[in-house]
């Protein structure tokens, strides 16, 4: 269950966001594949998650 949509910032597109998607959440754009950060809640926006790089224990 779908409770709102927000655009991706990369192609545009719809993504559904569930009713219990807490800020912080990586979700993944179903028509481009980009990796997307929630940002808010109320009203809904994602932006482009940060790459995570490894950590060779430096």
């Amino acid at each position: 269950m779908e409770m709102a949509e927000a655009e991706c910032p990369e192609c545009a597109g719809k993504v559904g966001l569930e009713e219990n998607t807490e800020i912080g959440w990586i979700l993944s754009c179903k028509d481009c594949g980009a990796r997307l950060e929630v940002n808010s809640a109320n009203p809904p926006k994602l932006t482009v998650a940060p790459v995570v790089e490894e950590d060779w224990g430096e």
